[in-house]
């Protein structure tokens, strides 16, 4: 997905005694969002996403991992800081 911040108009309907926002149908298919909704809100405003949590499967989370390409050359020197010398009383 780009990296640009897209906004659109839109307007609150009543629905009852609340109102509502009406999301447009590619949206929708386009964020995966279906009968539940999670409005969180923010610093910036409120986030809407869906309530369906699309975690990866761990085979997906190496893969993905992988493709990152991150430089792990010093992850050593900060597993060894020094507290392997010390007497945790175990």
């Amino acid at each position: 997905m780009e990296n640009q911040i897209r906004s659109r108009d839109a307007k609150l309907v009543p629905i009852g005694n609340s109102k509502g926002v009406r999301i447009p149908k590619a949206l929708l298919q386009k964020y995966g969002l279906k009968d539940s909704l999670l409005i969180e809100e923010t610093e910036k405003g409120l986030l809407i996403r869906s309530k369906e949590e699309n975690k990866l499967s761990w085979e997906d989370t190496y893969k993905t991992m992988a493709d990152e390409k991150e430089n792990w050359d010093d992850f050593s020197a900060t597993l060894l800081d020094g507290l392997e010398d010390e007497d945790f009383g175990y």
